[in-house]
């Protein structure tokens, strides 16, 4: 592998193999985001990876459309991800909302466009709406009837590839199954890191030509909002901090190239600029048959993003370990 490493998609496009994730917690200002984002382009990413809910794509698209403008990238160099939030899974909402995330971008198209989530909140523009009680208000629209709408997307060139996040299996084969299908979901992105390593799901998506796209490979933002703040940090694992002495390299490089070379696409966030620098240097060294195994042993099936607040819904996927 190198810097400008990609992998093929199921619809022909290509995918660079390592991204930058733009998710921030309310405490990060927009503008550092933005910078993020330069910065990230500047040292040679080549794929963004961002989403409605995220409330940062007026900023994220302003970064790129200055990297654009400085000559540093070209719109055709830069594969952008977007998704489509749970409050507009319903057919009618999805392209209304794929425009929106568009001209919040004032880009044409996006690369990639996946449905956020299988589970879905009622639609409408409140994204979180809950009744009087304070209980979140679900919904129940077919996932296949969403899916149509988004190969709709694809067909009319405000997206050129289309997947899906946080799917399982079955949520995959109701897809992948369904009548008049046109288009495979081209990707799967989902949490994996050394704590869950995914390996049954890995090898379902492979069996289907599908990628497994990782978020989460460093651990997790710790949002306290989400995440156990008890929770075991990743990168200060003993086993893989004593394998990235071996070579020389920090953890969050050696967890990253795990990944890569299991054949995940492996996404990086950090708003710090040597950290930015460092996560992208994961092209010039190899780990071992035997260190490769070593890092395989330290799954232990956990989950950051457990969906604690989501499990009775009817599409929660967190609660299927595959």
């Amino acid at each position: 592998m190198a810097l400008r490493s990609d992998v093929r998609l199921n619809d022909g496009h290509k995918m660079p193999v390592v991204g930058f994730g733009t998710y921030a917690s309310r405490e990060v200002l927009k503008t550092q985001g933005e910078e993020s984002v330069k910065l990230a382009l500047d040292v040679g990413y080549r794929h963004i990876d961002c989403a409605s809910i995220y409330g940062n794509e007026v900023e994220v698209g302003r970064a790129i459309r200055a990297k654009i403008a400085d000559g540093t990238v070209k719109r055709e160099d830069v594969f952008y991800t977007s998704k489509l939030w749970l409050t507009d899974q319903s057919p009618e909402r999805v392209i209304p909302a794929l425009k929106k995330s568009l001209r919040d971008l004032e880009l044409d198209y996006v690369d990639l466009f996946l449905i956020h989530n299988p589970m879905e909140l009622k639609p409408g523009d409140d994204r979180y709406p809950t009744d009087e009680n304070g209980k979140v208000i679900y919904h129940n629209t077919d996932i296949r009837d969403t899916w149509k709408a988004m190969e709709e997307c694809k067909e009319t060139g405000l997206a050129k590839s289309i997947g899906v996040s946080s799917f399982n299996r079955r949520q995959l084969e109701l897809i992948l199954n369904m009548e008049g299908l046109k288009y495979k979901p081209v990707c799967n992105q989902v949490e994996c890191h050394i704590y869950l390593n995914q390996s049954k799901l890995l090898g379902f998506c492979k069996s289907h030509d599908i990628i497994l796209v990782a978020f989460g490979v460093l651990g997790s933002s710790r949002d306290a909002s989400w995440i156990d703040q008890d929770s075991p940090y990743v990168l200060e694992d003993p086993v893989l901090i004593e394998v990235s002495k071996k070579y020389g390299r920090t953890p969050a490089q050696v967890a990253m190239r795990h990944l890569l070379q299991r054949g995940i696409v492996v996404l990086a966030k950090s708003f710090t600029p040597e950290r930015i620098k460092n996560n992208l240097q994961v092209f010039d060294f190899q780990l071992s048959d035997e260190d490769m195994d070593t890092l395989n042993k330290l799954d232990r099936n956990l989950r950051y993003t457990n969906g604690s607040r989501w499990l009775d819904h009817p599409k929660c996927p967190y609660d299927d370990e595959y």
